[in-house]
């Protein structure tokens, strides 16, 4: 899936930048903690949602065999590419072109934002009371999820996606399962010791129930990580670019971005999370020792300067130039699909690129993470 917001101050280059929240005046019991309700939880119009035996059974297969009737079952072909055929949200593609695309942004934001936040070690650290897990929803290309079941090899590893992964050499700690994460987690609540999710949103109806569920699944002193933008790039001052609709003008990338943030939006997907999800977390009474990152990462190679800082930032933005034209073309059935011309779509995408290509407009990408602690 894929990659923002909003900050009044100017800050030349690119850093992280935390909050860690006080702990709230609650009961320390843990059910108490996510005793919400899941009624807001709403079940999305997908195909999953009528046909309850599509979804995957809980444990999964180790492994996926990927035939062809699996693939005419999990796919299908829209404007040249393969979509998911479960989701009528999510509409990005799931086909080896998006996979490529999400490996290589995986490589990146290990770079850039690291791939898991600091209190992962100690929470997946074995002991003789459990056997540890990791659940990953919207794994995408598996990446993150095989990461995590090599470095923690006596650790289960579950990745969930609306397609089954295609991974040769998946560990045997890790399986897939297919699902629709839109119609709940019930079968998952108590099971895990840290729940990862990065970039789902557009894919998501409801993200504060989503998280709402994250807590009933996460056991006690377990971690959530979660890893989000708001469909929007932003400008040097790091203030969000968001063009009215009927705007075709310069700059072209943060223009494309505003078209796929209304198609989006008409899909049903929570093109708003990450502006919240701080918040969300924050005020959940299961969750305590509540962090929020920020990543100012640039869009292309644009920074001046020779010095080391500007040198690696750029290679980075390098990069994310490379991830965001591919997302862009992944991006054509969503705004094909949401009624905008293919000769328009065409000469929009076109702009952008070469935008991207000259690299002089400073255009950044925010990217947000939030993680914290379920109470003992």
């Amino acid at each position: 899936m894929s990659i923002l917001t909003m900050s009044q101050s100017y800050h030349p280059f690119p850093h992280a930048m935390s909050s860690e929240d006080a702990d709230s005046d609650v009961d320390s019991e843990s059910d108490k903690y996510t005793d919400m309700s899941l009624d807001a939880f709403s079940v999305a119009s997908s195909k999953t949602s009528i046909d309850v035996s599509m979804r995957s059974q809980s444990p999964a297969p180790s492994v996926f065999s990927a035939t062809s009737s699996l693939r005419a079952q999990a796919y299908r072909q829209e404007y040249g590419r393969g979509l998911n055929n479960y989701s009528e949200v999510y509409r990005l593609p799931a086909d080896d072109e998006e996979l490529d695309r999400l490996d290589r942004q995986h490589d990146m934001f290990c770079k850039a934002i690291g791939k898991f936040p600091p209190p992962m070690p100690e929470i997946m650290a074995e002991d003789e009371f459990e056997v540890k897990a990791v659940l990953d929803l919207g794994c995408g290309s598996g990446s993150w999820i095989m990461d995590i079941a090599r470095e923690f090899p006596n650790a289960t590893a579950v990745a969930v996606d609306l397609v089954p992964m295609q991974s040769t050499s998946m560990p045997p700690n890790c399986r897939s399962e297919v699902d629709d994460i839109n119609l709940g987690l019930e079968h998952f609540y108590g099971d895990f010791n840290v729940v990862h999710t990065q970039l789902i949103s557009s894919g998501i109806r409801d993200y504060q129930g989503l998280i709402n569920h994250i807590a009933h699944v996460l056991r006690p002193g377990g971690l959530i990580d979660i890893t989000e933008f708001p469909f929007h790039f932003t400008g040097i001052e790091k203030t969000s670019i968001c063009p009215p609709a009927g705007t075709f003008q310069p700059p072209w990338t943060p223009l494309w971005m505003s078209y796929a943030n209304r198609a989006v939006r008409q899909r049903g997907g929570d093109a708003d999370a990450s502006l919240h999800m701080h918040r969300w977390v924050c005020e959940h009474p299961a969750f305590e020792n509540v962090v929020y990152r920020e990543f100012w990462i640039p869009l292309s190679p644009w920074l001046k300067g020779n010095d080391p800082n500007s040198v690696w930032w750029n290679g980075i933005g390098t990069t994310m130039r490379d991830d965001v034209k591919a997302f862009m073309r992944s991006g054509r059935p969503l705004l094909l699909g949401n009624g905008l011309s293919e000769e328009f779509v065409d000469q929009l995408e076109n702009n952008a690129v070469a935008e991207l290509d000259e690299a002089i407009t400073p255009v950044y990408v925010c990217i947000q993470n939030v993680y914290a602690r379920k109470k003992p």
